[in-house]
């Protein structure tokens, strides 16, 4: 005789393997990000005008 399919226990362990995912791709953005230093580029060192943009503070 089979045992009826306990829903509340499937629901559970699908909510947890959900959490457990967005955690696990939140931990690997935060080392993703903070594990790559990207290369040095030409940036404009004078106010950026016509919409160009310019670095902040550049590192290099």
């Amino acid at each position: 005789m089979r045992r009826p399919f306990n829903w509340r226990v499937v629901s559970w362990l699908l909510a947890g393997m959900g959490l457990l995912a967005v955690i696990g791709a939140n931990v690997h953005l935060v080392h993703v990000a903070t594990g790559s230093q990207p290369e040095c580029v030409n940036h404009l060192k004078a106010e950026g005008r016509d919409g160009a943009y310019r670095a902040a503070a550049p590192s290099c």
